[in-house]
């Protein structure tokens, strides 16, 4: 199964919980996409942007399923956009939310991103356990 890991790659520390989760799924037989694997953004030109862009939409449609990290008050907004776009091409999404903090008192993450989600989980372990059931 092809999970595309749709996560927040800006500090040291999102990094290293990025490969974290992608080494278990991975361990689990998962072929995991990662954007962090591939190149940053060096130039900043138009092309290379474009060239970014194309290969995690590529990356997107050649999936099974997406696991979006969701920690922090809000979500990233790539993440945000990746998970859009999933749904939009029909795509199941899982939530992997490991932060305790609430978006507000009712909802977790807002409730755009939540309700279309195939599950929230609130750690590697359980998001392991619900992909054996897709």
């Amino acid at each position: 199964m092809k999970v595309f890991l749709a996560a927040p790659l800006f500090s040291e520390a999102e990094r290293d919980f990025n490969s974290k989760v992608a080494k278990r799924l991975r361990d689990k037989g998962f072929e995991v996409w990662l954007a962090q694997d591939f190149p940053f953004i060096h130039e900043g030109t138009s092309k290379e942007k474009k060239k970014i862009y194309e290969e995690d939409i590529s990356a997107l449609k050649a999936c099974d399923v997406v696991v979006a990290v969701l920690d922090g008050v809000t979500v990233d907004s790539g993440v945000a956009f990746e998970m859009g776009y999933a749904i939009a091409i029909g795509k199941p999404v899982m939530g992997l939310k490991t932060d305790h903090r609430a978006f507000s008192k009712m909802e977790d993450v807002n409730l755009m991103l939540e309700v279309p989600l195939i599950k929230l989980c609130n750690t590697i372990e359980e998001v392991l356990t619900e992909l054996k059931s897709i």
